[in-house]
């Protein structure tokens, strides 16, 4: 008895899911559409106006100094990440000394470190962050390097 009441529920369904397989695949379509069209907008945006390749941008390194607290390859990808963790050090944790892979030491100081041999902010922070879009808040707090100007 509930075997044949089943099999009649699905003989009545069978067309009504055939029906209901052209809004689905259609739904599923128009989700692909939109899901991947930044990717595709952005690939159609380039093959027109040739802006395919980023090109990172050509900083003033410093001249007078030949190390920095890490690799360029580290500072490039990840500096941002490490003054945070040096605010934290010094504000929360009182420490003011970073101990870096060679085992040099450095003061945890944006101003005294980092801005010793950077100081030119328009030339080297600047040149990355515009061309990035990034709107570093670092200079909400401390104050603003002014370069080699006097």
């Amino acid at each position: 008895m509930l075997k044949d009441l089943i099999k009649d529920f699905i003989d009545e369904m069978k067309p009504k899911l055939i029906n209901d397989r052209m809004f689905i695949m259609g739904g599923l379509g128009a989700f692909v559409v939109l899901f991947t069209s930044p990717f595709w907008l952005n690939f159609l945006f380039s093959l027109f106006t040739g802006d395919d390749v980023y090109e990172r941008p050509k900083i003033a390194l410093p001249t007078e100094y030949k190390e920095c607290v890490s690799t360029r390859d580290y500072m490039r990808a990840e500096h941002m990440q490490l003054l945070d963790t040096w605010r934290d050090m010094a504000v929360r944790e009182g420490k003011r000394e970073y101990v870096d892979a060679n085992g040099n030491k450095w003061d945890i100081n944006l101003q005294n470190t980092c801005m010793s041999c950077h100081a030119n902010k328009p030339d080297f922070c600047d040149t990355c962050h515009t061309s990035n879009s990034v709107d570093p808040y670092c200079w909400d707090c401390h104050v603003e390097p002014k370069g080699n100007q006097q």
